[in-house]
């Protein structure tokens, strides 16, 4: 099995990113949020990974610590829980909220994950719950419905969810202003940088 890689990075798509290792090139996905922090092309990067293995397919998938690495497998334990539907969670919501809300049973916040459902956040719940022990801090991330909803669009315009974030923390608190506003205001800042 493929656990880590080190080496550069010759490529950067939407999910992931191509790092030469010895002259060999390796596809990793990746969580959207680690591709906006990562250097450009030409850097050193170092990737902790899993090789997911189907009958016609092996695909790797990268986290930047070992820590998010082990949050991505647990996911991946969960039934119904696919490779890429775990690394959309990590792509939405930074590890320790995600390992937080379902800690304390947020099913609620769970749900506001972009592909996530009722039924899918209380499985995660019920399967994942004791894994995680005592989680102490802000529900996911202290994020409202409305701030899930304006990071949700920006991302699906393209943006990453580390750039969706600065965004938001420039923002008036929601209930504030109509959620058009508010993505409004925060695609603004985005033409001020």
């Amino acid at each position: 099995m493929i656990a880590r890689l080190h080496g550069t990075v010759v490529g950067v798509g939407q999910d992931a990113l191509v790092v030469d290792v010895g002259g060999v090139g390796y596809r990793v996905r990746v969580p959207r949020s680690l591709l906006a922090e990562l250097p450009g092309t030409g850097e050193q990067v170092t990737l902790h990974t899993h090789l997911h293995v189907r009958e016609n397919e092996l695909s790797l998938y990268g986290c930047a610590s070992e820590e998010q690495l082990a949050l991505f497998e647990a996911l991946l334990g969960v039934s119904g829980i696919g490779p890429r539907s775990a690394m959309n969670m990590l792509s939405n919501v930074a590890p320790e909220a995600l390992r937080e809300a379902i800690a304390r049973g947020d099913a609620v916040s769970l749900s506001r994950l972009p592909g996530v459902g009722k039924r899918t956040a209380e499985r995660l719940i019920s399967e994942l719950k004791g894994k995680f022990g005592e989680v102490a801090g802000a529900p996911l991330g202290a994020l409202s419905a409305g701030d899930t909803e304006v990071i949700a669009a920006l991302t699906a315009l393209g943006y990453s969810v580390a750039e969706a974030q600065r965004a938001l923390a420039g923002l008036p608190p929601a209930g504030e202003q109509p959620l058009e506003e508010r993505i409004r205001l925060a695609l603004r800042s985005f033409a001020r940088e």
